[in-house]
């Protein structure tokens, strides 16, 4: 998927060239712009017969600018010369959108008139893409150390010097302004070739915050990017056919697994982890792409988090405690009905209606591209922007390990989305086919409106617990009586 995301972006810039260069033909639609002395700029502008048309050239050649950005695979050390190519896109696009009010060079009445806001933004707009294309194009020389992409930055920078100084000369400024064009629409498809023949980029390890270790007290970390993260030991667990997983161990004692629900991590559970490792082995973990643990190149199923989990779970005939919350109160009731020699006891804490909606038909689709979508520029400025925000709203705590500002998680959190349907038609079925266990059972919950956790007790002979003071998010606001309850 990856390398079909760069077949796209090369496409796009591509396409941001071909029609970044509509004033090659179309100059000689317009007579009145002179060729020689005029700007490129003065064929989109109001008093011209051809304005609509270079206009959209314009807002479409800078719209294929930022879909191009967006759409290339992130590369570290990278992001400088990205930004700024994007930053050209949009100022290419807000050209487009405020044209000059006349032929500004080639009008000798235009200079008499007041100039309206549009032309003074046009104006702006255009020295400011200049400035951002050409900090793209060295930024991104500089990375690539490239030649080809040096060679087309100094001649870029070469037409801009002669466009103002025959700009300050009164002469031949359209001829400079459109060799300076001519050498952006080449350099943007030099981009293309080059994101065509490149290879993946590695996808780069997690980063976590300073002073967040990934686990809390005596906790040992297992990742696979992480060598020196945990304070007592590191390695990488691989989950049997579900791949590696950021796996935090604390205590010692009878095991507790501990699943956290849709788009949830390691660090949601600290406090009722810390009350539980005074007796018991607390293991967490987090799902692909969420947390710290790497994408899969699969979307998620029911069975095969019931695989995570059973792989997750002391060996036989050791038996496992399992606390899951939202979502992932499925896959441990399924586990539960799976694997029922494994269990000891479960809590599910407010748990996630099994509806009888149908899954959405283009949820497998989607799911296969999101990993790869989720390491683009495009979904890392999504995720920086909206998800350590999202994050405090959604749960009333801040992010101590900046995990959801990535593009990684932003991509897991929707796949995750995607698959609820087809998980909850799966467990329905397993439900009509699998009997359930005779092991305790604990349903914790606060408000209940729908009747679900009621429901969901009562279907599996648990105790049910309300807390209606609690609030939302359980595993933050009453860690203490999920501690109890698993044990």
């Amino acid at each position: 998927m990856e390398r079909r995301l760069f077949v796209l972006a090369a496409c796009a810039f591509i396409v941001a060239a071909v029609l970044g260069s509509a004033w090659v033909t179309g100059q000689f639609t317009t007579p009145a712009v002179d060729r020689t002395e005029g700007y490129v700029s003065e064929l989109a502008a109001g008093d011209q017969p051809w304005t609509r048309l270079f206009r959209v050239s314009d807002v479409l050649s800078g719209l294929a600018c930022l879909a191009g950005v967006a759409l290339v695979p992130r590369v570290a050390r990278e992001w400088p010369g990205w930004l700024a190519l994007a930053a050209f896109g949009l100022l290419t696009l807000v050209a487009g959108l405020f044209p000059l009010d006349c032929a500004a060079l080639s009008d000798p009445l235009c200079g008499r008139r007041e100039a309206s806001f549009a032309h003074v933004a046009h104006g702006l707009a255009r020295v400011l893409g200049t400035v951002a294309v050409l900090a793209a194009m060295m930024l991104l020389s500089a990375r690539w150390a490239s030649r080809a992409s040096w060679l087309l930055t100094w001649l870029t920078l070469a037409a801009t010097l002669v466009t103002a100084l025959a700009q300050a000369a009164g002469h031949g400024v359209g001829l400079a302004h459109r060799a300076q064009l001519t050498m952006i629409a080449v350099w943007l498809v030099y981009v293309a070739l080059r994101l065509l023949v490149a290879d993946d980029p590695e996808e780069a390890g997690p980063r976590i915050a300073p002073g967040r270790m990934g686990g809390v007290g005596g906790a040992r970390v297992r990742t696979d990017d992480a060598p020196a993260w945990s304070g007592t030991r590191s390695g990488t667990d691989s989950v049997a056919g579900c791949g590696r997983a950021h796996v935090v161990v604390q205590g010692a004692g009878p095991a507790v697994l501990i699943t956290a629900g849709l788009a949830g991590a390691w660090f949601h559970w600290d406090a009722v982890a810390a009350r539980l490792a005074g007796g018991h082995r607390v293991i967490r973990f987090d799902r692909p792409g969420l947390g710290l643990s790497p994408c899969a190149p699969v979307p998620p199923t029911l069975y095969g988090e019931v695989a995570r989990l059973a792989a997750l779970s002391p060996p036989h005939p050791q038996r496992v405690t399992l606390i899951a919350d939202g979502v992932a109160c499925w896959h441990a009731e399924a586990f539960a009905r799976l694997h029922p020699l494994c269990l000891a006891r479960l809590v599910l804490v407010e748990p996630a209606c099994a509806g009888e909606r149908r899954p959405l038909p283009f949820a497998g689709t989607a799911g296969r591209w999101l990993p790869a979508v989720g390491r683009t520029w495009g979904a890392t400025a999504l995720a920086r922007l909206t998800g350590p925000p999202a994050h405090r709203l959604l749960t009333g705590t801040a992010d101590p390990s900046g995990v959801y500002g990535t593009g990684r998680v932003l991509a897991a959190a929707a796949g995750e989305w995607l698959a609820r349907r087809g998980m909850a038609a799966d467990l329905r079925r397993l439900r009509a086919e699998t009997p359930f266990p005779d092991v305790p059972v604990t349903v914790i919950s606060s408000d209940d409106p729908d009747g679900c956790a009621g429901h969901l007790a009562g279907e599996l002979a648990a105790e049910h617990v309300r807390l209606p003071l609690a609030g939302r998010h359980l595993r933050l606001r009453a860690p203490q009586a999920v501690a109890d309850a698993a044990t």
